[in-house]
């Protein structure tokens, strides 16, 4: 790219919340860093309390390069640190990475050309799981397909176009600033409650499978099931926070759940023929896991059942025991406002 394109790039923020990431930090933190993008850069990364060495590797990671620096985050909630990244940063397009994923070659490049091309507010693409652990594996293979994951196209690819959501994003400021940055009360689903409010606006939320993010699942069973637990949790706030937003999809996993429940509660103390519902949600995940297993080892196709399970059983737990109390507390809390991301109020 000749000098005068470069000069004509708009610059970019990249924006990271983390929290215990250790293990990715330094990897996800290269793979910004290396980007083809020709125009000027820079990495905020909002630093919450760790309890590991996150913090030393980040402070090692400003002193290798003048374009890393660091905020704090003294909640360590991701949209707090999220809105501290934002009004840590400067530039006109803001991309937001997570500790634990990593930008495949061009992603920068390809999204700031897409929010011109396209005249969007947000684009964003596909979060690709993969594993490092046969575990992992499992998990990765669930979490980029349908029976996992339903219809999502940014789990499960598709065609570009416009879209509910995306994963994480890539955004121009104006829209950020214009409506408040991040739902702080939303310690989950903050992507979608943003995408939500940025459709909402008129703007256009742009999906396309030409951006990708790789993500390294979640290392055990207990900590999959907390996290599918809090992203139902969470999406029951937001569909009593945003009256109207809810649809078919994120109500499989509820029926699921409920189904599986008291099947294996009326089967046990009043009739077998009870046992139907969860004998059929059973050869279900068993014959979804022989589809969707093809190319993993013996063990991770043993696992990905399991992995299944978890993420259904999970997530509808948590968007049925979701408290009311919880949505009450959103809905009488206020958004941070333009002026109060910009000026640090927040």
């Amino acid at each position: 790219m000749n000098t005068k394109a470069a000069e004509e790039l708009p610059a970019v923020s990249v924006i990271m919340p983390v929290l215990d990431e250790e293990r990715h930090l330094r990897t996800a933190v290269r793979h910004i860093l290396e980007q083809d993008y020709a125009g000027p850069m820079e990495v905020v990364i909002a630093l919450g309390p760790s309890v590991d060495r996150t913090a030393e590797i980040a402070a090692e990671l400003v002193a290798e390069d003048p374009r890393v620096r660091t905020v704090e985050n003294p909640t360590g909630r991701t949209p707090a640190g999220l809105n501290a990244a934002i009004r840590g940063s400067s530039h006109p397009i803001v991309v937001r990475v997570d500790g634990h994923g990593l930008l495949t070659p061009g992603y920068i490049t390809t999204a700031v050309r897409l929010l011109d091309d396209m005249e969007a507010a947000n684009v964003g693409g596909i979060m690709h799981a993969e594993g490092e652990t046969e575990w992992e594996h499992a998990v990765a293979a669930a979490m980029t397909s349908k029976i996992g994951v339903g219809n999502a196209a940014f789990h499960t690819g598709g065609l570009a176009g416009p879209a509910d959501t995306v994963y994480l994003g890539v955004f121009r400021r104006e829209v950020l600033e214009r409506l408040g940055g991040y739902n702080e009360e939303f310690v989950r689903a903050q992507d979608w409650e943003l995408n939500y409010r940025i459709r909402q606006d008129g703007g256009l939320v742009w999906f396309t499978p030409q951006l990708r993010v790789t993500y390294r699942p979640r290392p055990s069973v207990r900590a999959l099931a907390k996290q599918y637990k809090d992203y139902g949790r969470w999406r029951r706030v937001v569909t009593r926070y945003h009256k109207g937003s809810v649809n078919l999809r994120y109500l499989a996993p509820p029926a699921a759940f409920l189904g599986v429940t008291l099947g294996l509660v009326l089967g046990a103390a009043v009739h077998p023929v009870f046992l139907a519902a969860p004998g059929a949600y059973l050869l279900g995940i068993l014959g979804g896991a022989l589809v969707e297993g093809r190319g993993l080892s013996f063990k991770a196709k043993a696992l990905l059942p399991v992995a299944l399970a978890t993420m259904h059983l999970s997530w509808g737990f948590g968007f049925l025991t979701s408290p009311r109390s919880l949505a009450r507390k959103v809905i009488g809390s206020r958004s941070p406002s333009a002026t109060d991301v910009v000026a640090g109020r927040g």
